[in-house]
């Protein structure tokens, strides 16, 4: 085991040994597994183990996105929930308010194609069939919708008598199943007829079933109900574990299915291996990957992805990758939301997934530090997408084929070295994920963005809302000359440069007033007179004492509160208090610079730090 390796995936280090113990299957569970970890300083004198090497793992890797930054992001009128990409080579992705968008993979990037707005409530749930060609949502308005995804057509909706929690295709005939909110029954429909069940099943669960997935190898499906118990069996009568299966496990207690219930968490999501050998599951509250072997049912992989052991690594400087810790607080704020019940009364913790890779070799999941890429078989981090972003990444789907060609490629085309045809013959991977919170979805693909800071990369394709047109309505024409409000400032300082980005929709006073006073070098060689560590910097009042200054109107405005912005965690006792009008981009280090200079008994610096002056855009 190489000593240069960073991201070993095992157990936390013990006091009597030198080296770190992989997790590699439930024999040996004395000591709680942890994620990404790398190896201990030190270990030059212990005996070296053969590093495992997953055949072929650079070609899968080639046919997996590799860039830090998302590429593109789309929008939906709402915060997205769900994003699946077929085999047919569609991307369908839905939204809280029961919007769907049909999307068609060309050879680089995604073409909108339609847009539904299949329910009046939001969407609880999604399936595609296994072939591609029709997808499933359920929502609380006790309607399934049926989509014919090449013909991007709906052509069938059922009217349940029942609230559904899941959906799931069985059969590749087309035939789906629904399971309800209020107990353990599930419901057979045809997918192409009417809203009468083909058969109930209620002999399955207690409880109600809130995932499901089906294995069309061994044409059974596997489902999780809100108790913590997972079930296999057949969607024929009599509904049982499947008898002619080989060396399919007979009786549970054999199995590790009682995991969840141990330790009273419940899975999020259950994703077959491409070959429906093992399947991958991200549960809360306990926020533990299990890889489970489908056969005998033995956990076979656990990463710890809980808060708890990601603090202690990023204390302790074993992270995969090492955050900045004003950074790092805002992001296990953030994460704590998770599972703190939204305005709908439910988590937003429940649409986080796991996916697998065509190879079945590596799993893919979202975490606080960014998207991950494990290597199963290595049991290591081999990619960390999106960890600079200020995204927290929800669910995630992948797509790795190459789009079918509309022009004829001839045998002396693909024989050629002409780099431009080769070009066209090469894959275009794309990971596309939703965002907490975020009425945008996020593309992953081996390109990196061209250019971030002009915001090029964020794609406006849909109208702005009511609340915005109003904004826009009640605000004065502007005069010529430069605009009265910017989108971003950076503050020059003494000790350094910080850069911000303004808030001019929700707080459209404040901006302006900033913007103002900054373009008439109001703030220059002002002070910074007020420092707190780990709470506050203050600055602004030509006085240098707090008590000084007055707005570009000459008279006092009022506060601007917005829903949409929030202080981190712990300061949320702040909100509502004072304006947030903007946000710190980069140059934290500036920041920290300055909170922990020396202060007199006023929380005044000793010497001096000034602003010199302010650029907006």
């Amino acid at each position: 085991m190489a000593e240069n390796d960073e991201t070993i995936l095992g157990k936390r280090e013990r006091e009597d040994r030198d080296e770190p113990m992989n997790f590699a299957g439930g024999d040996d569970s004395s000591d709680d597994e942890v994620g990404p970890m790398p190896l201990p300083a030190g270990t030059q004198g212990a005996a070296k183990k053969k590093r495992k090497v997953l055949p072929h793992e650079k070609l899968y890797l080639e046919h997996l996105p590799d860039a830090e930054q998302y590429y593109k992001s789309f929008m939906h009128r709402d915060v997205l929930n769900f994003v699946v990409f077929t085999k047919t080579e569609f991307l369908i992705t839905t939204s809280v308010d029961g919007h769907l968008k049909l999307w068609k993979k060309q050879d680089q990037g995604i073409e909108f194609v339609k847009h539904y707005r299949a329910h009046l409530t939001p969407v609880t749930a999604v399936s595609a069939s296994a072939d591609g060609q029709l997808f499933a949502t359920v929502s609380e308005d006790r309607t399934a919708k049926v989509f014919d995804v090449v013909n991007f057509d709906m052509i069938n909706i059922i009217k349940l008598d029942f609230e559904p929690l899941a959906c799931c295709w069985v059969h590749k005939s087309g035939e789906a199943q629904s399971s309800d909110a209020a107990s353990g029954v599930i419901r057979l429909y045809d997918g192409r007829g009417h809203g009468t069940p083909l058969q109930v099943v209620d002999s399955v669960h207690r409880f109600p079933v809130h995932v499901m997935t089906y294995s069309d190898q061994y044409k059974t499906v596997i489902s999780a109900d809100e108790s913590g118990f997972i079930e296999y069996w057949q969607p024929v009568e009599p509904y049982g574990l499947p008898k002619n299966v080989p060396k399919l496990w007979q009786y549970k207690s054999e199995t590790d299915l009682y995991e969840f219930k141990k330790s009273k968490s419940t899975p999020t999501c259950i994703t077959l291996s491409p070959t429906s050998s093992s399947f991958v599951t991200f549960s809360l509250p306990d926020r533990q990957i299990r890889i489970f072997n489908f056969l005998t049912g033995k956990l076979t992989r656990k990463y710890d992805e809980s808060l708890e052991a990601i603090q202690e690594m990023q204390q302790a400087g074993t992270a995969v990758y090492k955050v900045d810790d004003m950074e790092f607080g805002r992001r296990l704020a953030l994460d704590r939301e998770l599972e703190l019940p939204g305005p709908d009364n439910k988590i937003p913790g429940r649409w986080i997934n796991a996916i697998w890779d065509e190879s079945g070799a590596f799993v893919i999941y979202p975490t606080l530090l960014g998207i991950k890429v494990v290597n199963t078989y290595s049991n290591r981090v081999v990619r960390l997408m999106g960890k600079d972003e200020t995204v927290r990444y929800l669910n995630v789907t992948l797509y790795q084929g190459a789009p079918a060609k509309k022009s004829l490629l001839t045998a002396s085309m693909a024989a050629s070295a002409n780099p431009i045809l080769a070009e066209k013959a090469q894959r275009d991977p794309t990971l596309a994920c939703t965002g907490f919170k975020r009425n945008r979805f996020f593309m992953f693909t081996r390109s990196e963005p061209e250019d971030t800071k002009t915001g090029d990369r964020d794609v406006f394709n849909e109208r702005p809302s009511r609340e915005e047109q109003t904004v826009a309505s009640a605000a004065p024409a502007a005069p010529a000359g430069p605009s009265r409000i910017a989108n971003s400032a950076t503050i020059h300082t003494t000790v350094g440069d910080i850069h911000l980005r303004l808030f001019p929709q929700q707080a459209p006073k404040a901006v302006e007033n900033f913007v103002g006073h900054s373009r008439s070098g109001y703030f220059e060689g002002v002070i910074f007179h007020r420092v707190i560590p780990k709470f506050m910097i203050q600055t602004g009042d030509p006085l240098g004492d707090g008590t000084g200054g007055t707005s570009i109107w000459g008279k006092e405005f009022e506060d601007e509160f917005s829903d949409d912005l929030k202080h981190d965690r712990p300061y949320t006792w702040l909100d509502k208090k004072h304006t947030i009008f903007g946000r710190v981009l980069s140059g934290l280090e500036v920041v920290h610079a300055i909170e922990n200079v020396k202060v007199n008994k006023f929380d005044k610096p000793f010497e001096d730090i000034k602003i010199t002056n302010i650029d907006v855009e």
